[in-house]
């Protein structure tokens, strides 16, 4: 069964810092760019960080310097590291890889079910 789950939100004060972990199983994970999304009340959905399958990273805008976006192969797990933190940047994140075919490997899209962070005093 091809799963990605998130964990790790919560609430937070603004300045403060939350990391995400998003864990991969049905997949070969180093095969897989993995990216994170997040979208917040009444706005459309936007990418905020992706990781190559080696390693390369790119980061929206409003969220370089900020937060850094990691993967762990040997752990099948993707994390993102969030510092410095923002009202603006409540919103439910979720974690996605694209499908995959390499030779005989084959997995289709698949999206977490997304883990709620909230940035409030």
């Amino acid at each position: 069964q091809v799963q990605l789950v998130e964990s790790g939100g919560g609430l937070v004060q603004p300045g403060g810092s939350l990391r995400l972990p998003c864990a991969a199983s049905g997949i070969i994970f180093n095969l897989h760019a993995m990216d994170w999304y997040r979208q917040a009340p009444g706005k459309e959905r936007e990418l905020v960080a992706g990781i190559t399958a080696g390693g390369s990273t790119n980061y929206a805008d409003s969220v370089r310097g900020r937060f850094t976006i990691s993967r762990d192969n040997a752990k099948n797990t993707v994390y993102l590291q969030m510092n410095s933190l923002k009202p603006e940047d409540t919103a439910v994140y979720s974690c996605n890889t694209k499908a995959v075919s390499i030779a005989h490997y084959w997995r289709p899209e698949v999206w977490g079910q997304g883990t709620q962070v909230t940035v409030s005093l």
